[in-house]
């Protein structure tokens, strides 16, 4: 029987490994390792990271899952070491007594009850996300069999901001002025303002955000479903966004704007292209996006278009005023080796995050036990849709 596609992660910052399971896909689908390492090195990359990405090497290694490359209906095992892995002996550093703010430790040293934020950092570090990149790009494969790709880039921070308009025809011309950028944004103009204001900001010992869009070209219509709130798919992908550490905003489509706006200047008009029958919208076309391809909790067979916001990041190298515990006297809160922008990175997890929730809601109404299945449903249910 055919299980909803989800993951789990385990593993700390400095741990022995980070660990990811994947489980509910269908047998037959070829695994592309080389994407899932190149995914992770795209993690690591991108201008503002700190000292921690020097040391790290990030490559998968399979577990479980896989025989001969492709998937045999098992969960899929996957590892991902930390050269950098001295947790036991942290704990014979002093402990964390001087909280961050925007940061997890105050938080978590008061729920678990513990004047050390030592243990609450390990799991909260963003580096639990290379295992949220390596899931993701497992479940692309699943994408990648049926022509949906997923691009992600950095849209800007402050006051750089990219005008690129994403299509299907300059996609790939896209992804390479992408991956020439030094902050993941396919414009030159502005990845080269970004560099400046996170250089302007280490220079400061201050530290960057900014924004960060994932575009989904292929999908089918009727991805997710109107009936049930938790299964709309908007929904899952701003959860999906949100889970990401530091993320605290995401939108969909034309997102807050469609609050500046009356109604006949967001809502997209329908006109239908008999000559686009081929097409994944069916013929059923628009001459504008604003609602990101997603209406009623379902895809519309537009491309998906979500922008998540990223707040900067929250180990500032000159401190926060912050408190002693114990003592609870004020100081200076306390400094961890970390990034002064980690947006680039974080456009990767959320394209990675996004993929892996469209490639659940494609196999949520495509199922199947094997891919042939799958692709059975699919080639069935666009047969019957192109005669709507």
């Amino acid at each position: 029987m055919a299980r909803p596609l989800r993951y789990q992660t385990a593993g700390e910052s400095h741990g022995p490994a980070l660990v990811a399971i994947v489980d509910g896909l269908p047998s037959d689908v070829l695994i592309d390792v080389q994407r899932v390492d190149h995914e992770l090195a795209r993690r690591q990359g991108g201008y503002g990271r700190g000292a921690r990405q020097r040391l790290e090497t990030d490559v998968v290694e399979f577990l479980g899952g896989l025989r001969l490359g492709r998937t045999i209906g098992s969960p899929v095992a996957l590892r991902i070491a930390n050269k950098d892995s001295r947790i036991d002996d942290l704990a014979k550093t002093p402990p964390v007594t001087r909280p961050r703010p925007g940061h997890a430790d105050l938080a978590g040293s008061l729920k678990y009850l513990v004047p050390d934020c030592r243990g609450t950092l390990e799991r909260a570090s963003a580096r639990e996300t290379a295992a949220r990149v390596a899931a993701g790009a497992v479940a692309r494969s699943v994408l990648d069999a049926f022509g949906i790709r997923v691009f992600g880039f950095v849209r800007g921070a402050c006051d750089a901001w990219c005008d690129v308009d994403v299509r299907g025809e300059t996609l790939d011309a896209l992804i390479a002025a992408r991956d020439a950028g030094e902050v993941y944004c396919p414009d030159a103009t502005t990845d080269a303002k970004l560099v400046e204001l996170i250089h302007r900001a280490k220079t400061e010992k201050d530290t960057v955000g900014g924004w960060c869009e994932v575009h989904v070209l292929g999908c089918p219509p009727g991805l997710g479903s109107c009936m049930n709130w938790d299964d709309r798919l908007d929904a899952r992908l701003a959860f999906a966004v949100m889970g990401i550490q530091a993320f605290k905003a995401v939108e969909i489509g034309l997102g807050r704007e469609c609050g500046e706006r009356f109604g006949s200047a967001v809502h997209d008009p329908i006109v239908f292209d008999a000559n686009a029958r081929g097409e994944t919208h069916f013929g059923f076309a628009r001459p504008s996006n604003n609602a990101g391809g997603l209406e009623g909790g379902m895809t519309n067979g537009m491309p998906v278009v979500v922008r998540g916001t990223m707040k900067p990041i929250s180990t500032l190298l000159r401190g926060m005023p912050s408190v002693e515990f114990g003592t609870h006297e004020p100081a200076q809160s306390a400094y961890e080796r970390s990034d002064v922008s980690a947006v680039a990175a974080a456009s990767v997890v959320m394209e990675n995050a996004v993929a892996f929730e469209i490639a659940r809601a494609f196999l949520d109404k495509f199922a199947g036990d094997s891919m042939h299945e799958v692709r059975a449903a699919y080639d069935t249910y666009c047969v019957a849709a192109r005669l709507i």
